[in-house]
């Protein structure tokens, strides 16, 4: 059975009603991301930024996954399919895909705001849209925060989303600009067998090696196309 990758960026989220962060309206646009996602921003403000994610949350409970992501699950019928997501919603899970790596976290669930948490393995799930500062603290008694990556921080996922890229025959980037690094690396650690894809409205081989092609559809638009393309 072949190995099939997805990595999808903002763009696949952003048709289940998701900000994106760098659209002229997105995400970003009233917030300074120095002031609500980053470490500094938790020890100079904790409620603010505690709030930020918490009408994230509120946000992505209410979304749901779209033709996109529903595509995406269903290809496990006939492959062996890995997701790698910059996101931090849950829809691919909601969708039915079973393997997803989040390279920037999980949105749905929290970990210890303790020195060095960003490298911790000990998460908690968050029952509801809302972390409590004062309610809601780890055992050490360090309050929860969300289990993202912020700016600044390591991506402690990276060295195994380059495993599993290795060994990947078919490679499809979904809706990301490839602009954050050091995640945006991984178009580049594939092998030279492997099937590249680069669905996004901006696709351009000015972003990716010429071994991708590049659809310029948006998410639903490209799976539908390139889902009939690959079970053919």
């Amino acid at each position: 059975m072949k190995k099939i990758v997805i990595f999808s960026g903002a763009g696949m989220s952003a048709e289940s009603g998701i900000s994106t962060f760098r659209d002229s309206n997105g995400l970003w646009e009233n917030y300074d991301v120095r002031q609500v996602a980053t470490p500094e921003a938790w020890k100079a403000n904790p409620a603010l930024v505690q709030e930020f994610y918490n009408q994230r949350r509120k946000n992505i409970l209410e979304a749901e996954p779209n033709l996109a992501h529903q595509i995406i699950a269903d290809l496990e019928m006939d492959f062996n399919v890995q997701v790698i997501t910059q996101n931090i919603d849950d829809l691919h899970e909601r969708a039915g895909s079973t393997d997803v790596l989040h390279l920037h976290g999980n949105i749905r669930l929290a970990k210890s705001s303790k020195p060095d948490a960003q490298y911790t393995t000990e998460f908690f799930p968050i029952e509801g849209w809302a972390l409590d500062l004062e309610k809601d603290k780890c055992p050490e008694g360090y309050p929860l925060r969300p289990h993202v990556v912020w700016f600044g921080e390591a991506v402690p996922a990276y060295e195994q989303a380059i495993q599993l890229l290795h060994n990947a025959d078919i490679f499809i980037v979904i809706g990301s600009t490839l602009s954050v690094y050091p995640v945006a690396g991984l178009i580049h650690e594939i092998s030279a067998q492997c099937q590249a894809y680069y669905i996004d409205p901006e696709a351009s081989y000015a972003r990716v090696p010429q071994q991708y092609q590049c659809l310029k559809m948006n998410a639903t638009e490209g799976m539908q196309y390139l889902a009939k393309q690959l079970c053919a």
